[in-house]
């Protein structure tokens, strides 16, 4: 018998064609050698458990709406904010391209300077774009005091996020500047909204917060209704599943920057791509990016359009894979591989391969499929250097071509270089310089 209950059988852990040339019984193993081979070391565990208490800790609110330049951190009116690591203007990919340009246009400019929005506190999905004049979420970690901001999400399809910036795209940002914004800022004046109890309820409705928000926007919807948000407003949520989408970003960045800046933790504290790039941030040296060409999605697509037309992956909405959701928590949402591609076992795989990389398990993030065990949080560049697990993340796919818009939505795994040159840093960073 064998140690899986069975009778005497072949385990295949090598390749697959191997395998199919056994014509015995056989037990396929989803194992991999590790990239490198580590040396336990007792400070690093330490710092990664006081950095990820940090993260466990975060109870985010939502305590107001404003112009980013009135509150975002070093924000300017000659400043372009964007998603994932830094970038020049002639490396930008075609959504990226098109977002700027319509940035600029309803700015009335004809240049501006980029610098990544979490650089500057903020979080923006796909593209990412926000501009001075744009209002954003202000979102408060209430326990560290930690605020974080993104932009109000525009809905599907031709977006300013996706790359379209036509005379449509720039009419409905202007209504969401002069009449959503202000709307949504005197809506939050008798007091904050609970972020945290809505992300812990929708997990438990069918969310997994990056790509499904049916629960979460419905439960901040009544909220807002009941404290007396206008008509207009409210239709525009009612029609827009993702509105809250924006909301559990900013409160993901807030709980991930409660946790930067321990020394020696090797937990990462974002995860960020622009459409060309890949880039991680992690505790020890939140400062510094590392990065890596980012891999393209694979999943389901609208209409006509096919695999070749789909962008390099692009957001700073992996935040929330970083904060424990997402493609972490999709055991929590079979329904969104009817969106994303894969079968309801595909999420329950998705979020148990995920605990293998992350440091704890976050109680107030419940998943009932997994006799609500909490969803694994606090990615450990250590795990995964020696796993060789890369970070499953769920995602939009806009297309290659700047002023197209959305064209899908699918899976796509965070690339192993940065975590490998991340892990190589800090171990040479060592005083001692000895490997970790």
């Amino acid at each position: 018998m064998s140690l899986l209950g069975g009778p005497v059988s072949v385990v295949s852990a090598g390749a697959a064609m191997l395998a199919d040339a056994l014509e015995a019984d056989q037990v396929r193993v989803d194992w991999r050698p590790p990239l490198e081979r580590l040396v336990p070391d007792p400070e690093v565990d330490l710092a990664n458990q006081r950095a990820v208490a940090r993260m466990l800790a975060a109870r985010p609110r939502w305590v107001g709406v404003r112009t980013a330049a009135e509150v975002i951190p070093g924000m300017r009116p000659d400043l372009l904010l964007h998603s994932g690591p830094p970038m020049r203007w002639e490396a930008a990919s075609g959504p990226m391209r098109g977002a700027l340009e319509g940035a600029l246009r309803l700015e009335g400019r004809g240049s501006a300077d980029l610098e990544p929005c979490h650089e500057h506190m903020a979080v923006g999905p796909m593209a990412g774009v926000i501009s001075a004049g744009m209002p954003v979420v202000i979102v408060e970690d209430e326990t560290s005091g930690i605020r974080a901001y993104s932009n109000l999400n525009e809905g599907l399809g031709r977006v300013l996020r996706y790359g379209a910036n036509d005379e449509a795209v720039l009419e409905r940002l202007r209504w969401m500047t002069s009449v959503l914004g202000p709307d949504l800022s005197r809506a939050l004046e008798s007091g904050p909204v609970d972020l945290g109890a809505i992300h812990q309820k929708a997990l438990q409705m069918g969310d997994e917060l990056h790509n499904r928000h049916r629960a979460a926007t419905s439960m901040v919807f009544r909220e807002l209704a009941l404290r007396g948000l206008s008509t207009e407003s409210l239709r525009f949520i009612d029609q827009n599943d993702y509105f809250y989408l924006n909301l559990v970003m900013a409160s993901a960045k807030a709980a991930c920057e409660a946790a930067a800046g321990v020394g020696r933790s090797t937990l990462v504290v974002s995860m960020a791509r622009n459409g060309t790039e890949f880039g991680i941030r992690v505790s020890a040296e939140p400062r510094r990016w590392f990065t890596a060409p980012a891999a393209v999605p694979v999943g389901l697509f609208l209409g006509s359009y096919t695999q070749q037309d789909a962008n390099p992956d692009i957001g700073d909405s992996a935040i929330t894979e970083t904060f424990g959701l997402g493609g972490f928590a999709m055991a929590a949402a079979p329904a969104i591989t009817r969106v994303v591609g894969g079968t309801a076992q595909t999420a329950v795989d998705a979020s148990l391969e995920m605990y293998e990389i992350t440091l704890e398990e976050n109680s107030n993030h419940q998943i009932p499929a997994l006799d609500f065990r909490g969803s694994p949080t606090g990615i450990d560049v250590r795990r995964v250097v020696e796993t060789g697990i890369q970070p499953l993340i769920n995602t939009g796919i806009a297309h290659r071509e700047p002023g197209i818009g959305q064209i899908g939505a699918g899976l796509v795994r965070a690339p192993l270089e940065p975590f490998l040159a991340a892990h190589r840093h800090l171990a040479g960073a060592r005083p001692d310089g000895a490997p970790h």
